[in-house]
């Protein structure tokens, strides 16, 4: 049946404008979608970034001290001082150190940033004479252009093994820091930590202490052994977690990579939450192999290299510590004692142990 004319027309007018307001309720809908960004999966692979995505965080520096305060010290730097590597182009300012002269940057060529020293750091971290090294190796090894002689600020870490030390003779020739062996395990405390930590500090070193991991032991266990036996100094260095294979030790356990950073992360995490200070992690080059290349970016490295440059060894991995020998020698101390290097300037090291 055919309609007439003018309602024909009537009626297309009508389907015209349901149309139009049809689509404009579409675009609206899609405006309100409740699709959200954070429901896309990131890539569970720890990817090294500049700026760690994982508990990224800018330095922290310490507020202005204030006289009678004992407000907690600042967390550690997420991203240590180290120029990209390899560095083969960048090399260390050789000059002697003595007193506080003006010093230029170890790497002027180099792209990191150690944070400028905050108003009224000097009060709450006063700034100590950094000491030329003087010591020798019973087991000397060439570097080559790499030698750890050009670094300006050296150190030790010492032990029980080490006996009875004459710290301000072993400062003076040129111990600017000690990291000292505190505790083992849950249940073991190294006999000469109370004496190494108060004589350390008494001869003007920075100090540290450390914990050696053992793999038979909760991570729980562990962190609440150490933060037991080692009392909270806002002037220390941060604390060490030592993580190695110990062919020595009654325990045989070997995790798996996965595992063994767990582990680690529990303890790290309970240390942190204590001391208010970023561990630092001690590693030598299979342990490191086995389990830590590419991992835990956002925490500094101390490394085990006594053959070779860490660049060499540890490949694209920033740090701030560099154990250099396992048998250096020096005036203070009987025997063999580890000799190690910050990875700066002293106008560096004086930034970092502020902001540390």
């Amino acid at each position: 049946m055919r309609l007439p004319a003018g309602l024909l027309y009537l009626g297309l007018l009508a389907t015209l404008a349901g149309c139009q307001s049809q689509t404009t309720s579409d675009v609206l809908s899609v405006g309100t979608s409740s699709e959200k960004t954070g429901a896309i999966a990131m890539p569970a692979v720890n990817i090294p970034t500049a700026t760690p995505v994982k508990t990224a965080r800018t330095p922290i520096m310490p507020p202005a001290a204030v006289p009678g305060s004992h407000a907690a010290p600042a967390l550690a730097m997420a991203t240590p001082p180290r120029p990209p590597v390899p560095f083969d182009d960048v090399q260390p300012t050789l000059r002697p150190v003595v007193g506080e002269p003006a010093m230029r940057p170890m790497a002027q060529k180099a792209n990191f940033v150690i944070p400028s020293s905050p108003t009224g750091a000097g009060a709450a971290h006063p700034r100590s004479r950094i000491y030329s090294q003087r010591f020798r190796d019973a087991k000397p090894i060439n570097f080559g252009r790499h030698s750890p002689r050009a670094y300006q600020v050296h150190g030790v870490d010492v032990s029980r093994w080490q006996g009875n030390i004459d710290w301000a003779k072993l400062r003076e020739q040129g111990a600017n820091f000690a990291f000292i062996k505190a505790t083992d395990g849950g249940d073991h405390t190294d006999p000469m930590f109370k004496t190494n930590w108060n004589g350390s500090k008494s001869a003007g070193l920075k100090r540290g202490a450390y914990h050696f991991f053992y793999w038979c032991r909760t991570a729980g266990e562990q962190a609440d052994w150490f933060i037991r036996n080692v009392p909270r100094d806002p002037e220390a260095l941060p604390p060490v977690i030592d993580v190695e294979w110990n062919h020595d030790s009654a325990c045989r356990q070997k995790l798996s990579p996965k595992l063994v950073r767990e582990k680690m992360k529990v303890f790290m995490e309970k240390v942190e939450r204590h001391y208010g200070k970023r561990p630092i992690i001690y590693t030598a080059p299979d342990f490191y192999e086995d389990n830590l290349d590419g991992a835990f970016t956002e925490y500094p490295f101390w490394l085990r290299a006594v053959a070779e440059h860490p660049s060499k060894v540890y490949p694209n991995r920033r740090w701030v510590f560099w154990q250099y020998s396992g048998s250096g020698l020096s005036h203070g101390v009987q025997g063999r004692i580890d000799l190690n290097t910050f990875y700066g300037s002293a106008e560096d090291w004086h930034r970092w142990t502020a902001s540390n």
